[in-house]
């Protein structure tokens, strides 16, 4: 459908005109055009000027680089979940809002059409079934804590929906207009025949004045993980729903509002972050973004995205506070450089140097403060880690107040079961971290270990001593307590350290850092352990080669596979822990169902949990099978089988052999002997960690032998295979990669080798003037 003439061109309908006046809007004497018609902010100046009245626009000049926006016709406004409601409680900011639909109203009565994407349904929708189990709950279970738990997201929406738009027919009706619901999920966009009647649905509501309000249908969204798009099909927010938009209904304009002016250097509360007016190609490498609003999805992170993605498209993009009331009409009808704006054009202009954050500098300056820590002695270094320790103690309620907030937004947000129990600290968790970090200071030095002499010729020797690697950059995942296992680890072994981790751990992340930054002031220089913050600094950290000389990440599969393959830098670590246990026909059957129990149910999420328990086909024939399978039932756990298993035990069947659950789940598949077993492991497993149980002593030698993994045991639990248990204090992650080191890596696997020469004035001179004799010598 063709769009009307806006009568913001203020001349309609002409075929020839003369020029009028610089800086006026002219429109044809006589034209039925009313006074209505007319932006209400535009005045009659001169009466008549030849053929034509004449028309002074009063706004403010517009700045260059948003000129554009005056000319804009059509225009997509989505209104995140931080700015519809209130930050103190949650519920609806009807102030907030009534502000907003005012400002649309005025953006239509200038002649553009409004098209708005909204967030909300979830947030009211939970407040509804809080509201709703209130209701429906006596006074003696709410004074026994009959919470309501964790509300789905989807049940949320499904509440939330119907109150929203009910709440923006209202608002839209105060000011004489019209609005209609339009919901749609993220795999609708792939389909051409729905994008084509979707479009016509919108011509015809706007070619009627009415305002069309785009929502995700999470009450029936399927969607697991965010996605990737490279096609402009499917989007993962609202945000990325307002950029899809943006570009299959052709707006000339998107605005994205936020809780915040716009995209920042930094953390927007950090006191050198800076607004950037205009994005640059390639800046995300060098922002660093804080945690996202305690509500919504996406952050500041996804914003940036879709507004990139959009704008690379032809469909500029502005990012501002919907907090302010005068946002949009500031952006859009005066032109003011206001919030960040994503340009097709404009945005491949080189950023001010001065803009970022010098993640280069922080690096060589973590450098610098390592090798002060190596100048430092033993003895100086081990009362350092006492001193942390001890700290770590000292502020242990503060400690746990910061990880309590950040467990109650993981909460709100819907994290997984799993995910939580790798976020909580209690009083236990730290008790154990400073035992940890006692035994790592007690341990002996590892630096200037002598491992070899050799009389190179006679007056000549060569020394091989341990030194540390240097600069280690660590990417954690929902793992507050991996920080001081990993500050103690590397101050211990001489390193400097840069920590990137998880979001969902900022406060606690935050607060354990500033706690080792006391007692490390007292050491050393600033810098030796650097926090970074946000996602979008991983990049520009992984393409720092020079200045970084290993990266370890922990994390799940996706997280260090993803590392893996955007770096130049050796990567230590594991993709994933699938871990067998076998269990043996001369097995003790107790102690196979207590060690299979106790591997999966200690810790699930552990990436030393068991995944696949595989038994000898004699354990089915003599009932051992089935008293294992009750037995795991009896504990909670939920066992799907091999093809084999899944006949023979009458269980469901398993549809990946290689599979790390994360939970209370494990495979359970027959195998006929060890071979076939050592086979199994060798075809589905992660080379990290795989038991055998059994009373026959050659064939645990056999399968300690031949299983090519980074930790093989016999009868024992897999979750053995930890840093703490194994003597190390602590430990940086597990590697299963079989180059450096190998299975839980401690101050060990955080050092490398120099080669001193001690000589007497010796010259090589085309070696024909000395004699080599190559003799090693006794270490001292």
């Amino acid at each position: 459908m063709d769009r009307q003439l806006s009568t913001k061109t203020a001349t309609t309908q002409l075929t020839s005109i003369s020029r009028p006046p610089s800086g006026l809007q002219t429109i044809e004497s006589g034209s039925p055009l009313s006074s209505k018609s007319l932006p209400r902010t535009w005045k009659k100046v001169v009466p008549k000027v030849g053929s034509f009245a004449v028309l002074q626009d009063p706004r403010p000049e517009p700045h260059p680089d948003r000129a554009f926006t005056r000319d804009a016709k059509r225009v997509i406004i989505k209104v995140g979940t931080g700015v519809v409601t209130r930050s103190r409680d949650g519920r609806l900011s009807l102030g907030r809002l009534g502000a907003l639909v005012e400002q649309m109203e005025v953006l239509k009565s200038q002649g553009l059409e409004v098209i708005l994407v909204t967030s909300g349904s979830v947030g009211i929708g939970r407040q509804r079934l809080r509201y709703q189990h209130l209701l429906h709950t006596t006074v003696s279970q709410r004074a026994t804590n009959h919470a309501l738990g964790v509300i789905p997201p989807q049940a949320a929406a499904a509440m939330g929906q119907g109150g929203l738009m009910a709440l923006y027919d209202t608002l839209f009706g105060q000011m004489d207009m019209c609005c209609a619901q339009l919901l749609v999920t993220d795999e609708d966009f792939k389909n051409d025949d729905f994008r084509t009647a979707l479009r016509q649905t919108v011509e015809d509501l706007i070619s009627v004045g009415v305002v069309p309000v785009f929502n995700e249908n999470d009450a029936v969204s399927t969607r697991t993980t965010p996605l990737e798009d490279n096609e402009n099909r499917i989007f993962w927010d609202n945000d990325s729903l307002a950029g899809l938009l943006a570009l299959q209904l052709e707006a000339d304009v998107t605005v994205l509002l936020s809780d915040v002016d716009g995209l920042y250097t930094g953390p927007p509360d950090a006191p050198d972050s800076k607004l950037v007016h205009t994005f640059s190609a390639g800046m995300t490498d060098n922002i660093t973004f804080g945690s996202k609003s305690r509500v919504g999805r996406g952050g500041m992170t996804a914003k940036v995205k879709a507004a990139w993605t959009a704008a690379q498209a032809g469909c500029p993009v502005i990012i501002a506070s919907g907090k302010k009331q005068d946002s949009l009409l500031r952006a859009i009808v005066n032109g003011e450089q206001i919030g960040t704006l994503f340009h097709p054009q404009l945005s491949r202009r080189e950023p001010p140097d001065n803009m970022f954050i010098d993640l280069r500098g922080i690096a060589k300056q973590t450098r610098e403060s390592a090798r002060a820590l190596n100048a430092l002695s033993s003895e100086v270094r081990r009362e350092c880690l006492h001193d942390i320790a001890d700290a770590l103690i000292a502020q242990k309620d503060v400690i746990l107040l910061e990880n309590r907030m950040d467990v109650e937004e993981a909460n709100r947000n819907g994290t997984a079961k799993e995910l939580l129990n790798r976020l909580k600290l209690d009083e236990r968790k730290l008790e154990r971290l400073a035992e940890g970090i006692r035994t790592i200071a007690n341990m002996d030095e590892p630096l200037g270990q002598l491992l070899s002499r050799l009389e190179v010729a006679e007056g000549l020797e060569l020394q091989q001593v341990t030194s540390p690697l240097g600069v280690l950059l660590i990417i954690f995942e929902s793992r507050p307590d991996a920080l001081p296992q990993i500050a103690a680890l590397a101050i211990r072994s001489g390193n400097g350290l840069l920590l990137k981790g998880g979001k969902e751990a900022f406060r606690s992340n935050h607060k354990l850092h500033s706690v080792i930054q006391g007692v490390l002031k007292k050491y050393v220089p600033d810098g030796l352990i650097a926090l970074i913050e946000g996602r979008e600094t991983v990049d520009a950290l992984l393409a720092m080669h020079d200045d970084i000389d290993l990266v370890i990440p922990r994390g799940s599969n996706a997280l260090v596979s993803s590392i893996q393959s955007r770096t130049k830098i050796p990567v230590l670590g594991h993709a994933d822990g699938v871990c067998h246990m076998y269990i043996d026909a001369y097995s003790n059957e107790d102690m196979a169902i207590r060690c299979v129990v106790d591997a999966k149910a200690d810790y699930p999420a552990a990436c030393n949990a068991v995944e696949t328990v595989l038994v000898h086909e004699q354990l089915v024939s003599d009932g051992r099978a089935q008293r294992l399978l009750t037995a795991l039932r009896a504990e909670g756990i939920t066992v799907c089988g091999g093809p084999r298993a899944a006949g023979e035990l009458k269980i469901p069947v398993t549809i990946d052999l290689h599979k790390e659950y994360g939970d209370m789940t494990v495979t359970l598949e027959i195998v006929e002997n060890i071979d076939a077993a050592i086979a199994h492991i060798h075809a589905h497993g992660s080379s990290h960690t795989d038991s055998i149980i059994t009373s026959d002593e050659e064939l645990a030698k056999k399968f300690l032998a031949e299983v090519d993994s980074a930790c093989v045991f016999h009868n024992a639990s897999t979750r053995f295979a930890d840093g703490f248990r194994f003597g190390l204090g602590a430990e940086v992650g597990i590697s299963t990669s079989r180059i450096h080191a190998r299975g839980p890596v401690g101050v060990k696997g955080l050092l490398t080798t120099r080669w001193l020469l001690k000589g007497q004035g010796h010259i090589v001179s085309k070696d024909t003037d000395i004699e080599y004799t190559h003799k090693p010598l006794p270490l001292r």
